[in-house]
C-alpha cells in the first residue's frame, strides 16, 4: 500500500470534532457518514460559538479537488433526477456567499443546463442590484445579487423551478428569507434547497413545511446527509470564554518564544506567476451569472491552463504535494484548474484543494479539531466594507511542496504582494507558490441612467430643521430595526466581520448633569462657535462665490452647514442652497447622491462642508472618493476640499479656526443633529441608484436641542462681525496650506500605545466625545493643564469607567484610545470600559 493511501485511511482515526465536544459538550448525531463530512471548531463571532467544518467543501480543509467537486456535482445529478430532464432543463440554480459559490456551481455542473448565480459581498459598478438579502449568524452579513442579466431570476419564473445551494442547512432561516423576497418579486411553483448536509431540528422541518404552504409552491429538499447538533445551555459563553483562553495562551507562547533566540528561518519560497490563458469572455465564477455556454468554453480550455501550471511547478513538486489555494467567493475556478490539475500531473502527484476565508475561526493544533493552524493577512481586494484581516486554514505545517494561490485581477493589489500579504505568508510554508490571476468578469450591462434619482428629504417630514436650512440626499429608514448594542457592534467591527455603517448604535441620552453641562458649555462658547462659523462662510464666499451649493456631510457636518447658512443670508441676503449628504469611511461618498447634485447644480460650485478635522480620514477619504467618482464615468467637476468650523489636525485649508476646543454639537447625537441618525450603508437596503440610508428619531422631539443650538450662535452674530471680518482677511492672506500635524500625531500615540491602527485612535475634544458616545473607549489621554474645555470629558468618561490619563506634548486638548483587540470578554465587570492595558 502507498504512503499516500496509508495517509488517507487514517484521516478519520480521530475525529475532528472530539476537542470541541468535550470541552463545551456539543454533539454532533446522524447518518452513516456524518462525522466523516463533518468535524468541529470554535468561531470568534458573537452570534454562535461553534462551526461545522465540512471536509469536503474545500473551504477550511484542503482535500482533493475530485472529492470537493463531485460532491456538488452529485447533488447536481440528484436534483436533475428529482426535477426530471424537462424541468431541470428550465432550472435556475443560486449559490451563497462566500462559502457555497464552488458547491453551487458544481450542483449546477450536475444539472447539465441550468445557468449559475451566486450572491456575493463585493458591490462592482454599473451593475444593477436583482435583489439583496441579510444571513442572520454571518460573520459578515449583507448579500447582493448581481445578474449581467436583469431578467436571469425573472424569465419564466412561474414555470421553472428555482435551486438554492448552500453548505449546510441549519435553521433554515437564510434560506426561507431568500425564497419570500425573490417569490414576492417573481412567484415560481417550486424551489428546491440543496445542502451537504441537513442539521434542521424538527421544529425548523415544521417551518418549512408551514413555510410552503404559505407561499403555495413546492419545496422540496436535497442533502448528502442528515443529523443535529446539540448544544447545551450557556454554550455561545463558554465558547467566547474558551476562544478568549486559548487566544490567550498562545499569545503567552508567542511571547516566550520570541524571548528566547529563534532558529533561522528558512529563506522565503520564490513566488512565480503563471500565465493562465484563461478563455476571452469567460466569467470567473458565478457573481455577475454563468451560462451553459460559459461552461463548455471553459471545459475546453482547462486541460490547455493545467499543463501551464504543471510546467512552472519543480519536478520535485510534481510528484509531492500541492495545494490549489482559491480566494473568498472565488471557490469554482480554482476548483475546476485543481480537478484539471489532478488528472494532468498522475497519482505520482497529491493535489489538495481549499480557499481563504473571512471568517475568524479559533485553531487549535490538536488531531480531534478541525481548524490545526491559522494563517493571518490583510485582505487584498479593496473591500467594500474596509480592511480587515483574512485566513487560510490547514495551510500552514501541512508539508505542501507547493501552493497555487487563484485569484481574481481585482484582487491582484500591493496588498497581496506586501511583506504581510498572503503570498510571504505562504511562502514561509511551502518551498514553492505560483500566482495565477483570473481576470475579474466586467459585465456590459450598464446602470439605467434612466432611473429617477429620488429627491432630497426635508423636515418636518425628516428631520426637525426648518426645510429651507437643508434638503437631506438620503432615503428614510425610520421603520428598519438598525440600532446594536455598542458592544456588540465594536467586536463586529473590529473582528473584520462587519462594517460601522451596516447598524446603527444605540442612541445614547444623556443624564440630566450632562444635558445641563451641555446648556452651560453652549452659552460660554456660543460667541467663540459664532466667530468661527463666520470666518469659514467669508473665506468660502471670497473663494467659492459668488453663491457657492453648501454640501454638509452628514451628520457632523449639517449643524455648521446650517449656521454657515444662516451667516450668509443675515450678513449678505444670500439664500445659500444646502443638502447634506453621505459619506462613509472605507466605502466612500454616496454616489447616487454626487449624481443628484450634478443634475441640479454645477458640480464647481459645491462646497463640502464638515464640523471639525480630527486626524483628516475623512479629508483624505473624500479626495479619493471623488477621483474614483469620476474615473467610473461620474460628472466631472466636485472639488473634494473640505470647510470645516475648528481643524486641529491641520487638514484642510478652509477652516473658521485651528484651536481645539469644545463645539457643543459634537456632545450630542442625533438630538443636536435634527433627530437624524448617523448614516447607513448596507446592500440590502440600498441599491445602485438609492440614496445612503438614515433615521428619523421623531419619539425623541421631547429632548431635541437643535433649534436651541443654532438659534444660541446665530443670536451672536453681530456681536462678533467686526472680528469675524479682521479673521477673514488675514487668513485670505495667509498660508494656509495643512500641516497635517495631527495625523503625525496619531501614528506616533498609535504606536507608542501599542495599538498599530490610527482607524482606532480618535483625536480632538469632538472625537472623543463621540467614541465615548457611541464606542467602547479603553483610555482617554489629556492635554495636561487642557481646564475647562474637557469638563464633559472628564464627566462622561466617569460615567463610562474609561481611564483618563495627561500625557505632554499633544497637539489636541485630548484624544480617545480604542482598544485594538475588543472582545465583550475584555470590558470590566460593568461591562463598560476596556479593563488593562
Amino acid at each position: 500500500m502507498s504512503e499516500r493511501a496509508t495517509r488517507e485511511e487514517n484521516v478519520d482515526v480521530v475525529w475532528s470534532g472530539d476537542w470541541v465536544a468535550e470541552r463545551l459538550g456539543v454533539a454532533l448525531e446522524g447518518d452513516g457518514d456524518l462525522r466523516e463530512l463533518l468535524g468541529l471548531a470554535l468561531r470568534r463571532n458573537p452570534k454562535r460559538a461553534h462551526l461545522l467544518v465540512s471536509n469536503v467543501l474545500g473551504k477550511h480543509v484542503p482535500q482533493r479537488p475530485s472529492v470537493v467537486y463531485g460532491a456538488g456535482y452529485g447533488l447536481g445529478e440528484r436534483v436533475r433526477a428529482l426535477l426530471g430532464e424537462e424541468e431541470a432543463r428550465r432550472a435556475v440554480v443560486l449559490g451563497y456567499a462566500e462559502t457555497a459559490t464552488g458547491l453551487g456551481h458544481a450542483v449546477a455542473d450536475g444539472l447539465r443546463h441550468a445557468p449559475y448565480l451566486h450572491s456575493t459581498r463585493r458591490p462592482v459598478a454599473g451593475v444593477a442590484q436583482a435583489g439583496g438579502f441579510e444571513e442572520a449568524h454571518s460573520h459578515a452579513t449583507s448579500h447582493l445579487l448581481l445578474p449581467e442579466d436583469p431578467e436571469l431570476l425573472a424569465q419564466g419564473a412561474e414555470a421553472s423551478t428555482l435551486v438554492l445551494v448552500d453548505d449546510e442547512f441549519s435553521t433554515g432561516n437564510t434560506v426561507l428569507n431568500t425564497i419570500r423576497a425573490l417569490h414576492e418579486l417573481h412567484p415560481r411553483g417550486r424551489y428546491v434547497i440543496v445542502a451537504l448536509v441537513d442539521m434542521r431540528s424538527p421544529a425548523d422541518r415544521d417551518r418549512l413545511t408551514a413555510f410552503a404552504a404559505e407561499i403555495g409552491a413546492r419545496v422540496d429538499l436535497v442533502a448528502r446527509s442528515t443529523g443535529t447538533v446539540t448544544l447545551p445551555d450557556g454554550v455561545l459563553e463558554r465558547g467566547q470564554a474558551l476562544v478568549a483562553a486559548q487566544e490567550a495562551d498562545a499569545a503567552r507562547e508567542a511571547g516566550e518564544a520570541s524571548a528566547s533566540a529563534p532558529p533561522a528561518a528558512p529563506a522565503p519560497a520564490p513566488v512565480t506567476r503563471v500565465d493562465l490563458a484563461w478563455p476571452a469572455g469567460v466569467p470567473d465564477g458565478g457573481r455577475h451569472g454563468f451560462t451553459p455556454a460559459h461552461r463548455a468554453a471553459l471545459e475546453a480550455a482547462l486541460p490547455g491552463m493545467a499543463e501551464r501550471i504543471a510546467d512552472a511547478l519543480g519536478a520535485g513538486a510534481r510528484q509531492g504535494r500541492v495545494l490549489v489555494l482559491g480566494f473568498e467567493e472565488l471557490m469554482y475556478a480554482p476548483l475546476r484548474l485543481g480537478t484539471a490539475l489532478e488528472v494532468t500531473l498522475g497519482a505520482d502527484a497529491e493535489v489538495r484543494y481549499s480557499t481563504t476565508t473571512r471568517s475568524p475561526v479559533l485553531a487549535v493544533d490538536d488531531p480531534g479539531y478541525a481548524i490545526r493552524t491559522r494563517l493571518v493577512f490583510p485582505a487584498h481586494d479593496t473591500p467594500a466594507d474596509g480592511p480587515g484581516d483574512r485566513y487560510a486554514y490547514n495551510v500552514a505545517g501541512a508539508g505542501f511542496d507547493a501552493v497555487v494561490a487563484v485569484v481574481d485581477s481585482t484582487a491582484d493589489t500591493p496588498e497581496l504582494h506586501s511583506p504581510e500579504g498572503l503570498l510571504a505568508r505562504l511562502a514561509a510554508h511551502t518551498g514553492q507558490v505560483l500566482l495565477a490571476v483570473v481576470p475579474s468578469y466586467t459585465p456590459t450591462t450598464p446602470v439605467q441612467e434612466s432611473a429617477v434619482l429620488p429627491e432630497p428629504l426635508r423636515g418636518p417630514d425628516f428631520s426637525s430643521y426648518a426645510p429651507e436650512d437643508v434638503g437631506w440626499l438620503l432615503q428614510d429608514l425610520s421603520d428598519t430595526a438598525l440600532e446594536a448594542p455598542t458592544e456588540e457592534r465594536e467586536e463586529a467591527i473590529q473582528s473584520g466581520g462587519a462594517h460601522y455603517a451596516e447598524s446603527l448604535p444605540v442612541e445614547y441620552q444623556p443624564s440630566a448633569e450632562y444635558q445641563a453641562l451641555f446648556a452651560a458649555a453652549l452659552e460660554t462658547s456660543a460667541a467663540r462657535i459664532a466667530r468661527a462659523v463666520g470666518t469659514v462662510t467669508e473665506t468660502v464666499l471670497a473663494e467659492r462665490g459668488p453663491r457657492p451649493v453648501l454640501v454638509s456631510l452628514a451628520r457632523a457636518g449639517t449643524p455648521v452647514g446650517v449656521l454657515m447658512r444662516r451667516w450668509a443670508q443675515h450678513r449678505h441676503g444670500l439664500d445659500l442652497p444646502h443638502y447634506a449628504i453621505s459619506i462613509v469611511r472605507g466605502r466612500g461618498i454616496d454616489a447616487t447622491a454626487l449624481r443628484w447634485l450634478a443634475a441640479h447644480h454645477d458640480p464647481a460650485d459645491v462646497v463640502f462642508v464638515d464640523g471639525w478635522t480630527g486626524k483628516g480620514a475623512i479629508t483624505r477619504e473624500l479626495a479619493a472618493a471623488i477621483e474614483e467618482f469620476e474615473a467610473s464615468g461620474g460628472p466631472a467637476g466636485f472639488d473634494p476640499e473640505i470647510a470645516v468650523l475648528a481643524d486641529p489636525g491641520g487638514c484642510v485649508r478652509t477652516y473658521g479656526t485651528r484651536e481645539d476646543f469644545l463645539i457643543p454639537s459634537a456632545c450630542l447625537n442625533s438630538t443636536v443633529s435634527g433627530l437624524i441618525s448617523r448614516t447607513v450603508l448596507r446592500a440590502d437596503l440600498v441599491g445602485p441608484n438609492d440614496f445612503h440610508g438614515g433615521k428619523f428619531y421623531r419619539e425623541l422631539a421631547d429632548a431635541d436641542v437643535s433649534a436651541r443650538f443654532l438659534d444660541t450662535i446665530a443670536a451672536r452674530f453681530d456681536e462678533v462681525a467686526g472680528q469675524v471680518e479682521d479673521e477673514a482677511k488675514e487668513l485670505l492672506a495667509a498660508d494656509r496650506a495643512p500641516t497635517w500635524e495631527g495625523w503625525a500625531a496619531v501614528e506616533r500615540i498609535s504606536e507608542e500605545y501599542g495599538i498599530h491602527d490610527v482607524n482606532l485612535v480618535k483625536p480632538g475634544v469632538g472625537e472623543t466625545t463621540r467614541v465615548l458616545l457611541r464606542r467602547v473607549p479603553w483610555k482617554i489621554l489629556a492635554k495636561r493643564g487642557a481646564g475647562a474645555d474637557l469638563t464633559h470629558i472628564r464627566l462622561l468618561a466617569e460615567q463610562r469607567g474609561v481611564p483618563v490619563e495627561e500625557v505632554d506634548d499633544l497637539p489636541y486638548s485630548c484624544v480617545g484610545l480604542i482598544h485594538p483587540r475588543y472582545t465583550r470578554g475584555a470590558t470590566g465587570a460593568d461591562g463598560r470600559a476596556v479593563a488593562g492595558a
